[in-house]
């Protein structure tokens, strides 16, 4: 029984590698490389990436993937593998702000307290833990 349970997980495993799909690669924008190995080589459309493959987007870059017909952004500065990546792209909030409203934003101008003690400050002589 044992043995088939092992054999069953195995067979799972291995088709789940079988059938993973590859990215490919639709644009790139600034310098965007994967990990060969020890050495980093730089991506271009039409590159085809394997899910386990770790990319590297550099500031002021880009790189747009496609899985199948979903087409995914990763933007600047991310390091990871192309699955994770691709995963918290769907996570990225961002757009413009056409007007902020700072009239009713409250101020004040005095000056802010903090609790604070200071050794000076302390009386000389209390003994705290006699009793």
């Amino acid at each position: 029984m044992k043995k088939i349970v092992i054999l069953i997980i195995m067979m799972s495993v291995f088709v789940g590698y079988a059938f993973a799909q590859d990215y490919s690669v639709e644009s790139v924008t600034g310098s965007v490389q994967r990990e060969s190995g020890s050495n980093r080589i730089n991506l271009k459309a039409g590159d085809v990436l394997k899910p386990d493959t770790i990319i590297h987007t550099a500031a002021g870059s880009a790189l747009v993937i496609k899985l199948g017909d979903r087409v995914i952004n990763i933007p600047a500065a991310r390091s990871g593998t192309v699955s994770d990546l691709a995963s918290r792209s769907g996570l990225r909030i961002s757009g413009n702000v056409s007007r902020v409203e700072t009239g009713a934003v409250a101020r004040t101008g005095g000056q802010a307290s903090t609790a604070s003690a200071r050794a000076s400050d302390a009386a000389q002589g209390d003994d705290i833990a006699a009793e």
